[in-house]
């Protein structure tokens, strides 16, 4: 319907894959050769994964919007947090400088290092546990099922509201707290209630692109910066998490 958010959704949608189809057809055009995923995907007719030019644009537009929003407002949200919570600042910046104490100036990290980065992807974990950047999973039944009571037919699509099973007091003691060290130690991210990166056979692809890239962010910034918080910043968390006007901060030299 003319006017509503979802035909927006499908305007915008319409001018994305029409920008797509023009870059395709110049990098096509080109010999030069990309360091992206477009020039990936066009060339994998090159080997055994033949993706149609339909696919391709599926591909970027999925990653376009699972990959840049969930990492943008989970990294802010973090900052959010880790800001309020000093004590969770403190111990997750003592894990950083330990690595840095092993690198000399300026060198990059590492995989490893990233690994051993285990405070930190409890401060991600319960960062995205208290605001849920997406709030449920999309399926769709490959048979009749009965629910509850009710049947579901096959080829129904179900969207399956995981939101709030973040919020339940008897799986997250002070459900409304944010405490990082719930996650350490009790392997909760692989528990079958767990459901921030999807589950099952249908597990969010990138979810340990996403969580490396929120790790490396928090390290160069928390080694590097303090921080404070300006003005009134708003925070909404339904019914999706955002600040309207953004997170404002004055941040200051932290080795000054």
């Amino acid at each position: 319907m003319p006017g509503t958010s979802y035909h927006l959704g499908f305007q915008g949608r319409k001018r994305i894959v029409k920008m797509l189809k023009q870059i395709m057809e110049q990098r096509r055009a080109s010999s030069i050769a990309y360091d992206d995923i477009l020039y990936c995907l066009l060339h994998s007719k090159d080997s055994k994964y033949n993706l149609s030019d339909e696919e391709i644009i599926d591909q970027i537009i999925t990653i376009l919007y699972s990959g840049y929003e969930t990492v943008s407002t989970t990294s802010m949200m973090a900052v959010k947090y880790l800001h309020d919570h000093p004590k969770a600042l403190e111990e997750l910046r003592e894990e950083h400088l330990e690595i840095r104490k092993t690198k000399k100036p300026g060198e990059a990290v590492h995989w490893d290092d990233y690994k051993s980065m285990s405070f930190t992807r409890a401060v991600i974990f319960e960062t995205s546990r208290l605001a849920t950047v997406v709030n449920g999973l999309l399926r769709k039944t490959t048979e009749d099922m009965v629910l509850n009571g009710f049947t579901i037919p096959k080829g129904w699509k179900i969207y399956v509201y995981t939101r709030e099973i973040n919020y339940d007091p008897f799986l997250y003691p002070e459900p409304l707290t944010f405490n990082p060290w719930r996650w350490l130690g009790k392997n909760l991210e692989s528990h079958n209630y767990c459901f921030i990166f999807g589950g099952g056979s249908r597990l969010c692809p990138g979810k340990e692109l996403g969580l490396l890239q929120v790790s490396i962010f928090l390290h160069y910034f928390v080694t590097s910066y303090r921080w404070e918080e300006v003005g009134r910043n708003e925070i909404l968390q339904f019914p999706r998490v955002e600040a309207p006007k953004g997170l404002h901060i004055r941040i200051s030299n932290y080795h000054a």
